[in-house]
C-alpha cells in the first residue's frame, strides 16, 4: 500500500503538535505517525507527575516549621507514600487524557499508530504501508540514558519513563545524576521521608555554572541528604541490594534514580538513509534557526536534536519546522532569551547568558548580587535562604543574564527573561515599581549592586518629572 502526502510528522509530542497546528495551515494532506503512547512527555512522565510530587513534598516538609509558627502536632504527620503515588497518577492521568483527547481531535483520521522508518528523505515506511512525502518532521523525542550494564538490574533502576507508575517505593534510593530532574525527585522523596544519596560524576549541580551560586546551593542542600561529586560510581548486586560504589565513598540502596540526562530517541527511525554525514550519536547536523537538516526536504525539532530539551523550546520548534515544511525556503527564526528552570527548593533558574558562557566569551561584566538570608518577605515565610546573581554589560548596562537560587525563583527568572528579551539596562528595569514587601525586592537589591559598580560610566535616573503643568495631579 502506498499514499503520497504533502509532509510527514513522526512523534505527536510537544513538538509534533506544534508542528503539526502550522502545517494544517498550509495543507491538510499530511500524515502525523506515533508509536504511542499518546498524552505528550510533559504530562505523561514529565513536568506534570514531577510538579505533582514536588507540591506534595513541599507541603509535607512545610511541617518543620509549624511549631515554631505556634502551630501544634506536626510531629504526628506521615507520608503515606503508596498514596502519594496514587494522587501523583490521579493528576497525572487527568493532564495526560486531556493531550490524548487533544491530540486526537487535532490530528483526525491522519494520525497512523505506528513505527516510522525513513527509507530516503522523501520516502517513508510504517508497517506495510509506503509513504511518498513531499518533506518530513522528525519529533520523535528522547529517553533516559541508562548504562548497558545497569539494566541487569531490572526493576530496581528507575528513571523518569517508570517511576512515577511505582506503587510504592524502597526505603534507600540512589539519585545518580543530579541535573534537574535528580534533583526535584531526589529532594522530594528525601522530604518525604526516604533514604536519598546523590551522587554526580561532575562538580555542579542543577546545570549552575557560577561557582558561588553552586556552592551555596550544595551548602543549603547537603542539609537535606547527603552528595557526592566529582566521579563516576558503579552499581553491583550486594546480599539482594544494590552497593553504589566511588573512589572515596560506598553505600547501599534498594534502588537507584538514574537521571544522567536523555539521549534523543532515534531507534529504527533509518537517518543513515537520509545519505549525509551522522555523528557518534547517529545524529545529523542541523540548522537551530530553521531546524532543518543538511539541504534536505527533513527537519528536527524538540527532544530529538538534543538541542534544548525544554517544554517552550520544544515548542518553538516545532513551529520553526512546520512552517519550513511547508515552504520553498527555509526561513531563519530568531529564538528566545535562553531560560532554565529547576523547580528543587529554593529554585534555580538560569537566564540568557550564563557565568560560563560569559567567561568563555570574554565578555566585560559586572555582577549584581542579593542575598536572600536577610530577604523581608522570604524572611517572614522562613524561606530566607539563597542567591541572585545578575550579569551586566559593563558598557551598556544591559542585562546579559542570571543564575540565581531563591525562593520565588520561577518569578524572577521570568522578569528577568523579558529585560534580557527586551535588551534593557538595569537602570530600566529599576524604574519599574517594586512593591514591598515582595521578593521581587530582591531582585532590586541585585540591580542596584550592579547600578553601584557602573557609577562612574552610567548615571542612575531618577523618577521621570510630569510633563503636565504644576496645577495638574502628577500622572
Amino acid at each position: 500500500m502506498q499514499e503520497k502526502v504533502d509532509v510527514t510528522i513522526i512523534g505527536a509530542g510537544s513538538a509534533g503538535l506544534s508542528a503539526l497546528r502550522q502545517v494544517q495551515k498550509y495543507t491538510d494532506n499530511y500524515i502525523m505517525v506515533d508509536h504511542g503512547p499518546l498524552g505528550t512527555k510533559c504530562a505523561r512522565i514529565g513536568c506534570m507527575p514531577s510538579k505533582v510530587l514536588i507540591s506534595v513534598a513541599k507541603d509535607y516538609h512545610r511541617r518543620s516549621v509549624f511549631d515554631s509558627e505556634g502551630i501544634r502536632g506536626a510531629d504526628q504527620l506521615k507520608a503515606d507514600i503508596p498514596a502519594v503515588m496514587r494522587h501523583v497518577r490521579s493528576l497525572r492521568d487527568r493532564f495526560a487524557s486531556a493531550m490524548v483527547t487533544a491530540t486526537k481531535h487535532r490530528a483526525g483520521d491522519r494520525l497512523i499508530t505506528g513505527k516510522a522508518e525513513i527509507i530516503a528523505p522523501n520516502h517513508l515506511r510504517v508497517g506495510d504501508k509506503e509513504i511518498e512525502t513531499d518533506s518530513i518532521i522528525i519529533a520523535a523525542g528522547a529517553r533516559p540514558k541508562v548504562p548497558d550494564d545497569w539494566r541487569v538490574f531490572g526493576d530496581r533502576i528507575l528513571t523518569s519513563d517508570n517511576i512515577f507508575e511505582q506503587e510504592d517505593l524502597p526505603r534507600r534510593i540512589a539519585v545518580v545524576g543530579l541535573g534537574p530532574i535528580g534533583l526535584e525527585l531526589g529532594q522530594s522523596l528525601s522530604r518525604l521521608g526516604l533514604e536519598i544519596t546523590g551522587f554526580d560524576m561532575i562538580e555542579s549541580v542543577g546545570t549552575i555554572t557560577d561557582p558561588e551560586i553552586n556552592s551555596e546551593y550544595l551548602r543549603i542542600l547537603r542539609k537535606e541528604f547527603p552528595i557526592h561529586l566529582g566521579a563516576a560510581v558503579e552499581l553491583r548486586e550486594k546480599n539482594q541490594s544494590l552497593l553504589v560504589k566511588g573512589p572515596d565513598v560506598e553505600t547501599i540502596v534498594d534502588a537507584a534514580i538514574v537521571a544522567a540526562g536523555v539521549q534523543p530517541d532515534l531507534r529504527g527511525l533509518g537517518l543513515e538513509n537520509l545519505g549525509i554525514t551522522l555523528d557518534k550519536r547517529g545524529m545529523p547536523s542541523f540548522n537551530a534557526d530553521t531546524m532543518q537538516i543538511a539541504d534536505l526536504p527533513v527537519f528536527i525539532a524538540g527532544d530529538t536534536n538534543g538541542c534544548r530539551p525544554i517544554l517552550h523550546e520544544a515548542l518553538d520548534e516545532g513551529y520553526i519546522a512546520g512552517r519550513n515544511s511547508s515552504s520553498n525556503k527555509a526561513e531563519c527564526y530568531c529564538r528566545r532569551t535562553p531560560l532554565t528552570i529547576v523547580f528543587s527548593d529554593p529554585e534555580i533558574a538560569l537566564v540568557g547568558w550564563t557565568r560560563e558562557q560569559l567567561e568563555n566569551d570574554k565578555k566585560t561584566f559586572v555582577v549584581g548580587r542579593a542575598d536572600f538570608a536577610q530577604q523581608s518577605r522570604a524572611k517572614l515565610e522562613m524561606r530566607n535562604q539563597g542567591l541572585l546573581h545578575i550579569y551586566v554589560d559593563s558598557k551598556t548596562a544591559e542585562i546579559l543574564g542570571a543564575e540565581l537560587i531563591c525562593p520565588g525563583g520561577e518569578h524572577l527568572a521570568h522578569q528577568l527573561a523579558l529585560a534580557g528579551q527586551q535588551k534593557l539596562s538595569i537602570f530600566d528595569v529599576l524604574q519599574m515599581p517594586f512593591y514591598h514587601p515582595t521578593i521581587e525586592e530582591g531582585l532590586r537589591t541585585a540591580l542596584q549592586d550592579a547600578a553601584k559598580q557602573l557609577s562612574d560610566r552610567h548615571k542612575s535616573p531618577a523618577l521621570s518629572l510630569c510633563g503636565n503643568c504644576p496645577e495638574t495631579p502628577l500622572c
